[in-house]
């Protein structure tokens, strides 16, 4: 279909080879000659919103905001002209953030505005308590840990959003990420104070705080307020407006839940809520930063008369402590040789589901000292076992990235170490010193993985533009481009013996060539999802593979056979993990858990549920006694194999950790998040 995008048509919607409006007679244009409008999809008092298809972008859906105001008078149309512009300002701002629809294109065409920005399919938080019912704790928990670091963006940016509601968050289909949309109202946090009109409202009622509504003042806090309101109306599945109690000045949501015979909610939870909505911005959350470190508080005890008290802009935190769940002890680890005796391809192994920052980052802390720049011929020490609970701490705090860090690479034979970013870079740093040593520039997108070379000659590195990379880790020189893949990279890795170079990605193929030369030797194509995540068993002779299948798939990297396929994972897998004598797999998955599987039955020995969001990356150290996962929570944990408790929960990062690595020597741990930052953590003295 086609649209009409004159805003008076009452049937905006023609057959694809109509030239002309089959109800009001208007050319049936394409904007710019590309955007073509296929749906209305909404319309408001600036005008219409469409899905189009952008032609020069292999007709890929976006949306067209047209801008047509019904309005008065000439400060009324200035007002409206403003507002609509400053949306395509903000969003061009923004832009970086994968959370934040991208800007597209901002232009005037026969006397309208048009803002096109990118098309997220998904529902509105709105649509899904409608169809689904009122959220529950944990899925509240979810929205608050997604939208958070969204905040923080942009507040560190200085833009309020001044509108944040359950029709403004999206749930973007592809990933189940939530998307913070329509930045139609957005100011800059140093705008004056006096630019609205005495009694402006901005923002929408029931969810927009008093400060807002007197002189359209707005603060960091106030889109907290917002926010908290939103789960307010997700929890209780009615607006906010009707759990207020004006006449005491209180909220009565809790009162609400009981009376409608809804499950109240933890002391925790309810004490961050309450802490979100008060009436005065200064007794409010001030960043978000703050609610974050309640949030992932390992135990809560709430202050003495919290609920009288002034917040002065720091939060009273709950004591942290490392979690102790009672679990039962892990059965030993097999010691036969995993899989030989498998050689065909096993039946799915169905396992029981478990139960399921102000923003100024702190300075990094004093680099270790060195008596001299580590080179390529100094010896790297043995490894040796490490001793982590109450002994770790963050040692150095690393920037030059411009974007997330994607994934890290330690080599075995040199003190240095490797980050890439969804800036399109990678970067070399010296281990021992933090200093930017080289950056290697040559992919057009982002990169998503990268391995070094077990005698540290050379690195490789998968990127969105479909291509591997293999670089000189000593000079930084391009030595091959790799094509192939049909489809983003998402993950690499190195033989142990450095002769073979693998790659997955999201055109469900792992790919197998000769390091040396760039040849292609195999082609494995029978994975049945988009692949995410690659690791290879310390003899080099297995190849586990998984990704948006939710399942782990496990190959003879000999022959390229299928071995077996282990199913229990609830959703996406994203990081894998052989333990040191290759005989225990750990798997890592959005649903919040780690999976340990032993190899030789194909059973699942454990599930390791802790974290309150996606874990991204694990590791096991290597006495295999310790495993450390990093999530989208922001924090870090550290496990106990034998027990399955955490040990320690570390919480330095801002935003979530897509990465770690361990030193050879087992004494290091780097991370690498959406902050934008690399740490290095002391594992052992």
């Amino acid at each position: 279909m086609i649209c009409c995008i004159n805003p008076q048509c009452q049937k905006p919607l023609n057959l694809d080879d109509a030239k002309i409006c089959q109800t009001c007679g208007s050319p049936l244009i394409r904007l710019r000659e590309r955007y073509r409008a296929i749906q209305p999809l909404g319309q408001g008092g600036f005008g219409r919103t469409y899905l189009a298809q952008d032609e020069d972008r292999l007709n890929s859906h976006c949306v067209i905001k047209q801008f047509s105001p019904q309005v008065q008078g000439t400060k009324s149309m200035e007002k409206a002209i403003r507002l609509f512009t400053q949306e395509a300002v903000r969003l061009d701002e923004l832009a970086a953030h994968p959370q934040i629809p991208n800007l597209l294109a901002y232009f005037e065409q026969d006397g309208f505005l048009y803002l096109v920005q990118q098309f997220v399919e998904g529902q509105s938080l709105l649509q899904e308590m409608r169809q689904d019912g009122a959220f529950n704790e944990r899925q509240i928990r979810d929205v608050l840990a997604d939208v958070l670091p969204v905040l923080r963006f942009i507040h560190k940016h200085q833009v309020i959003h001044r509108d944040i509601t359950p029709t403004n968050i999206l749930r973007r289909k592809a990933d189940d990420r939530l998307i913070l949309i329509d930045f139609g109202v957005a100011k800059q946090i140093d705008e004056e104070a006096g630019a609205e009109q005495p009694g402006t409202r901005i923002g929408t009622e029931g969810y927009a705080p008093l400060e807002q509504f007197r002189g359209g003042k707005a603060y960091p806090a106030s889109d907290l307020y917002s926010l908290g309101a939103t789960c307010l109306h997700l929890l209780t599945a009615t607006r906010p407006d009707n759990l207020y109690d004006p006449l005491n000045g209180q909220w009565i949501w809790r009162e609400y839940l009981r009376s409608h015979g809804k499950k109240p909610v933890s002391e925790q939870l309810g004490y961050i809520l309450d802490n979100l909505l008060r009436d005065l911005v200064g007794e409010r959350y001030q960043s978000s930063d703050e609610v974050m470190r309640d949030l992932n508080a390992d135990s809560f005890h709430p202050p003495e008369k919290a609920a009288n008290s002034i917040r002065t802009g720091n939060s009273p935190h709950a004591t942290q402590q490392p979690s102790h769940q009672p679990v039962q002890p892990m059965p030993p680890f097999p010691s036969a040789n995993p899989i030989a005796a498998r050689p065909s391809v096993s039946q799915p192994l169905v396992s029981q589901p478990s139960v399921s920052k102000p923003l100024v980052s702190k300075p990094p802390l004093s680099k270790p000292p060195v008596s001299q720049p580590p080179t390529s011929s100094q010896p790297v020490s043995k490894p040796t076992p490490a001793r982590l609970s109450g002994s770790s701490r963050c040692i150095q705090t690393l920037t030059g990235h411009a974007s997330w860090l994607t994934d890290i690479a330690i080599s075995q034979s040199t003190p240095t170490f490797a980050s890439s970013s969804l800036d399109g870079t990678v970067k070399i740093w010296n281990l021992a010193t933090g200093e930017e040593l080289l950056s290697l520039k040559g992919h057009t997108k982002s990169v998503n993985a990268i391995a070094i070379s077990p005698n540290g000659r050379f690195l490789v590195s998968g990127s969105d533009d479909y291509t591997v990379k293999i670089w000189n880790f000593l000079n930084g020189a391009l030595l091959k481009t790799l094509t192939g893949h049909s489809r983003d990279v998402t993950a690499v890795a190195i033989s142990p013996d450095g002769r073979m170079l693998i790659s997955g990605g999201e055109d469900r193929t792992l790919r197998l060539w000769d390091l040396n030369t760039g040849a292609l030797l195999k082609v494995l194509s029978s994975a049945s999802g988009m692949i995410k995540s690659i690791a290879l068993s310390p003899d080099g002779n297995f190849l586990a593979s998984g990704g948006l299948d939710h399942k782990v798939n496990l190959w003879n990297l000999r022959t390229g056979e299928p071995l077996q396929t282990l199913v229990g994972h609830l959703s996406h897998l994203h990081s894998i993990a052989f333990s040191p004598r290759g005989q225990v797999l750990a798997t890592a998955s959005k649903d919040k858990t780690i999976r340990l599987w032993n190899l030789q039955t194909g059973d699942l020995l454990r599930t390791l549920s802790d974290h309150a969001r996606d874990v991204n990356a694990i590791a096991i150290t290597s006495d295999g006694r310790t495993l450390i996962s990093g999530s989208s929570d922001t924090t870090l944990k550290l496990w106990d194999l034998t027990s399955g408790r955490v040990i320690d929960t570390w919480k330095e990062h801002l935003d979530a950790i897509n990465a770690i690595a361990l030193s050879p020597d087992g004494k290091l741990l780097v991370s690498g998040s959406s902050d934008k930052t690399l740490k290095i953590w002391q594992l052992q003295a």
